[in-house]
């Protein structure tokens, strides 16, 4: 058995290969408890089990960094902390996103859920992959940071003074032109499957796509858009490839389980697109700081992207508390 006890000492991207298993391992626990023991039955989620599930991924999160804290080192669990902090509140966009493509199809909530689990499952790999690529340009190319910190200030000056943007024609999307033209697709759903086996024009038994199918890519899609912004962020936090990848994962896997909390009052948070910002503003502002000045306290960057998400969330929901009270009086006089 020494063999075993070598290979999981092992070091794997900085950290012994015994780490990433159970992390990996932890996340294959959750899923499966999820899929197979929550959700096994196809239903629909209420938002009184999207806030239960939801908080106990936050939890497991959460604890999570606090055996990073205590078994890596304060600097560690700072920076675990701040990029799940980070990972969570930039995948909120993602959410009304994810809104208007089930929205587009029609897909009925009680199968919304099986889209999100599967679309984790793409999201660890592709995370996985753009982790690691980033971690190999910095280690050859420690200038890429620079690049990172560039893109984050431009991006959230562009947030700021940018208007927002009408959602765009999910018909028109060139994803979906290209998928509807090369696959074989279903006029409608057959259940929660993805794919189904029908006669073709010709009475062959061919394999069809369902619009279930169309759906997780677009979404899948739509994940890897928004990774644009976040891992650069996690890289100006900390070059550390496992801080970076389970912060991100596990602020993922709590976040798919609020959407169906959150979907239906995304437009109470009209501020929080101005905290998004301001944030990654102050994350690339953070790289050059580091070179001029040398690399601040972790516990300021933690601090700062904390107080701008509480303060967007609270301000938001402030502005908006009136219009909320007004639907009832306005639904009366209708």
């Amino acid at each position: 058995m020494d063999w075993l006890t070598t290979l999981l000492v092992e070091p794997f991207l900085g950290r012994p290969a015994w780490v990433w298993l159970m992390f990996l391992g932890l996340v294959a626990i959750l899923l499966v408890l999820d899929l197979g023991v929550l959700h096994r039955r196809k239903r629909e989620i209420g938002v009184r089990e999207s806030l239960i599930l939801s908080f106990g991924y936050m939890t497991v999160g959460v604890a999570f960094g606090a055996w990073v804290w205590s078994s890596m080192g304060r600097e560690a669990g700072i920076n675990y902390l701040t990029g799940f902090a980070i990972e969570k509140s930039l995948a909120l966009d993602n959410i009304f996103v994810i809104s208007l493509i089930f929205t587009y199809f029609a897909i009925p909530r009680q199968y919304q859920h099986r889209i999100l689990f599967w679309g984790i499952l793409g999201v660890i790999l592709l995370r996985g992959l753009m982790i690691g690529l980033g971690t190999a340009l910095i280690e050859q190319f420690s200038w890429v940071l620079w690049v990172f910190g560039a893109f984050l200030v431009v991006t959230g000056i562009k947030m700021l003074v940018i208007a927002e943007a009408e959602p765009s024609d999910m018909g028109s999307n060139p994803a979906l032109r290209f998928l509807r033209r090369h696959l074989r697709v279903t006029d409608g759903l057959h259940d929660h499957r993805f794919f189904v086996r029908a006669p073709d024009v010709n009475g062959r038994m061919v394999t069809w796509v369902t619009p279930l199918f169309l759906c997780l890519v677009l979404v899948e899609l739509a994940d890897i858009v928004f990774a644009v912004d976040s891992v650069p962020a996690i890289f100006a936090i900390t070059t550390d490839p496992y801080i970076v990848y389970t912060s991100n994962i596990f602020a993922i896997l709590g976040l798919r389980a609020l959407y169906f909390a959150l979907a239906a009052m995304m437009h109470r948070f009209v501020y929080l697109k101005v905290a998004l910002a301001l944030i990654l503003v102050f994350i690339g502002g953070k790289i050059f700081w580091a070179q001029a000045f040398g690399k601040p306290d972790p516990a300021v960057s933690l601090a700062v992207t904390l107080g701008l998400i509480i303060g967007g969330i609270v301000v938001s929901l402030w502005k908006t508390r009136k219009a909320e009270d007004r639907l009832p009086e306005k639904s009366a006089a209708e």
